[in-house]
């Protein structure tokens, strides 16, 4: 006859628990037969989950012969997580509270039983039917890219000649509207923004958008202080960079095509033979045309490729005044003063709307203005949306009062030179414009290759020495889109 031990141990393992035996007399007295089955289930899954060891684990005799992984006092922790010091378990209602909270009725499953109406109209519960709807939206509109180039073409093919190939009824104004809207979703621009390159090259805005997708050739000027343009090519031919003179305007750049090493980190880089900078960047300097021994300033210097290049042209020699408003910006132009091995130059952080009160009397200034960046898109694709007419505002107003500082800190016979990375005429011949207005200034000339600035635009008319200055674009010049003006103070 089996012992009554051996009986006992054929008993479920959860009925002979003494963590479930605990668990039953804590809610024996409080639960309905409901929740005791949910409450049984969930246990016995857990219990399972964590008293059942994995196929590849170890046997319990390796383990040292214990039968669990687990405390029996962890157990009891992890029970009371869930049961109060009554007995009830937490977040569990009576049956009677269960049934007047939702009277839905449950299976034996512990899931909800929803009846389907006998004549078919059947539909999910909301909050199903809500999530369907959701996930069923679409997404952000997509459009056919070889239909929308089509339709580009055939508009700039009516409006080359629109009077003998626009169709009857189409007017210019639709055709044009049609063209920018297109322009907008093939490119991505705001109107605005589309709206501005039309205005300024209303036959070639194709080839100004298309220059704006790609990027400009990488460009590097020669530190004349410590080497020679020879030289640094030669030696960045040997470490695998393929590059070629900047010819025929500037006599210490070098246009890179490609490169094995990392330009930035090479040992002539970091000894200050050279410095990476955009071809446009050169041609403000290059108007201002800086002489051994002269005062200058610089009024927003950082992050400094423009100073050292003043410094180089003076031959280290005279005095430069490097100003910027942010701290942060002023400690790489600092920094690339040391590198490049400029001795000539004071880093000033100052507002440069006040720097007249400060110092005054310079030979020459340089003013590369803040500005919106409508020219240097394909570096930063942004301005394509990000560029309100309000930000266009306030950076005109912020120019103006630049210009007039900087001519203000002119002695007189002194000469300015104001330049942007904008092609905005509100940002340069108007700002130009206002100068003359307000100052005895006249514009002198560049010696600058480029298109002519505007002396007249959309019904604005500006002084006839306007075409003195220069305009440079990515699809004519392959370079920023940029402006330079150069003035002459004349009391």
């Amino acid at each position: 006859m089996m012992s009554a031990a051996k009986k006992r141990s054929k008993k479920p393992k959860h009925q002979s628990d003494p963590q479930f035996n605990f668990l039953e007399r804590k809610t024996k007295a409080t639960l309905g037969s409901r929740q005791k089955k949910r409450l049984k289930k969930r246990l016995l899954s857990s219990k399972d989950s964590v008293l059942k060891p994995p196929e590849n684990h170890k046997s319990e005799k390796n383990l040292g012969g214990n039968k669990s992984l687990f405390h029996p006092d962890e157990l009891l922790e992890e029970i009371d997580d869930f049961v109060d010091s009554s007995g009830k378990v937490k977040g569990f209602l009576s049956d009677e509270e269960v049934d007047k909270e939702d009277p839905t009725p449950m299976g034996e499953d512990g899931f909800e039983i929803v009846e389907k109406p006998s004549n078919g109209n059947y539909s999910e519960p909301e909050d199903v039917a809500t999530n369907i709807g959701v996930s069923d939206l679409p997404s952000a509109p997509t459009y056919d890219m070889t239909l929308l180039n089509q339709r580009i073409r055939d508009s700039l093919l009516i409006l080359g000649d629109f009077k003998t190939r626009a169709p009857p009824g189409l007017t210019r104004k639709a055709c044009v509207d049609s063209l920018l809207n297109d322009l907008c979703q093939r490119y991505s621009y705001s109107r605005l923004m589309i709206n501005i390159l039309y205005d300024l090259f209303p036959k070639e805005i194709l080839e100004v958008v298309e220059a704006n997708e790609t990027d400009r050739p990488v460009t590097i000027r020669t530190n004349t202080l410590k080497t020679r343009r020879r030289d640094l090519a030669q030696a960045l031919i040997n470490r695998g960079v393929n590059l070629d003179p900047l010819e025929p305007w500037s006599k210490v750049g070098l246009v890179v095509y490609s490169s094995q090493v990392p330009l930035g980190a090479t040992p002539e880089y970091l000894a200050g033979h050279y410095i990476l900078q955009g071809a446009c960047s050169m041609l403000p300097v290059m108007a201002l045309a800086p002489k051994p021994g002269e005062r200058i300033l610089d009024m927003c210097a950082a992050p400094g490729g423009k100073t050292t290049y003043i410094a180089q042209l003076m031959k280290n020699t005279g005095s430069i005044f490097a100003n910027d408003v942010n701290a942060e910006r002023a400690k790489a132009l600092l920094g690339n003063c040391h590198r490049m091995g400029v001795v000539n130059t004071v880093v000033c952080v100052e507002d440069g709307r006040k720097f007249h009160n400060v110092m005054s009397g310079f030979d020459r200034v340089l003013l590369d203005a803040p500005c919106s960046g409508t020219g240097v898109i394909a570096k930063d694709p942004s301005v394509k949306t990000h560029r309100s007419d309000e930000d266009i505002k306030q950076c005109v107003m912020l120019q103006k009062q630049l210009i007039i500082a900087a001519i203000d800190c002119c002695k007189t016979g002194g000469y300015i030179v104001y330049s942007t990375c904008s092609i905005t005429v509100n940002e340069n011949e108007g700002v130009i414009d206002y100068a003359l207005r307000k100052r005895k200034v006249q514009l002198e000339e560049t010696n600058l290759f480029g298109e002519k600035g505007f002396t007249s635009f959309k019904g604005l008319h500006f002084s006839p020495k306007m075409n003195r200055a220069r305009r440079f674009y990515p699809h004519k010049h392959n370079v920023d889109g940029f402006f330079v003006a150069k003035l002459k103070r004349l009391e």
